[in-house]
């Protein structure tokens, strides 16, 4: 393994057993881990014996290591980056450090592996060729501009969202792109139990309107088609 260098570790969203071999083997041998919540990562290192000294590093701190980070790489520790599920840096932290490393030409290496939106995207039966990945909306200044600007946009839109908002935001989505859009919720990727209910999304709303949700949630709209922003 090469020293000096920063690693993206993408870890499972569900099942653990979707963690790769190449995974495993970087967080085995780099210096150090960095990780979201140490506690929820110690369960993924327990599993997979892995003993390499861990680090916090999370939203609410990022601002102030990230220097003290890049040093440390600089310095030649081989340092890896987790979060609590997915890959670091699509809605997770991640993009502030490797930005960091970029900017005093410190190598980063990202591995390929577990993100939550595309196995929703392609278990929705909706159009994959051409998609927007929204994470999470604006939770207020901003939000109605945002959906309105994606209810128009031709490609399908993938969201995240949070259980307790979860019907808050299919009633929104109604009212801006149209009760008889094609959308998908999907829940627990890749866990026990993972579902994925494809409807309108009218009747979606209605549905979870009355059913509360639980687990990790992933919208997937279908795409503005002609006069589909008119129809309610």
């Amino acid at each position: 393994m090469d020293t000096g260098k920063l690693y993206i570790v993408p870890t499972p969203v569900g099942n653990l057993e979707d963690m790769t071999f190449r995974a495993i083997n970087v967080l085995k041998e780099v210096d150090l881990i960095l990780a979201e919540d140490t506690r929820t990562s110690g369960v993924l290192l327990k599993h997979f014996d892995i003993h390499t000294p861990m680090r916090s590093h999370h939203k609410f701190n990022e601002h102030q290591t990230c220097g003290a980070i890049v040093d440390a790489i600089e310095g030649g520790q081989r340092i890896a980056l987790i979060s609590d599920a997915g890959t670091p840096g699509i809605s997770d932290p991640g993009f502030m450090l490797s930005r960091a490393c970029r900017e005093r030409g410190v190598t980063v290496e990202c591995l390929p592996g577990a993100t939550a939106f595309v196995p929703a995207l392609v278990a929705s039966g909706l159009p994959c060729d051409r998609f927007v990945f929204e994470g999470f909306l604006p939770l207020k200044k901003g939000r109605a501009s945002r959906l309105a600007f994606l209810a128009a946009d031709p490609r399908t839109t993938i969201i995240y969202e949070s259980p307790l908002r979860l019907a808050r935001t299919l009633r929104q989505l109604c009212e801006t792109f149209g009760c008889h859009r094609k959308a998908a919720v999907c829940r627990e990727i890749s866990k026990l139990h993972e579902t994925v209910l494809r409807d309108t999304l009218g009747s979606l709303s209605d549905y979870f309107s009355s059913n509360q949700a639980k687990g990790e949630i992933v919208i997937v709209i279908e795409g503005c088609s002609e006069g589909a922003a008119d129809r309610s």
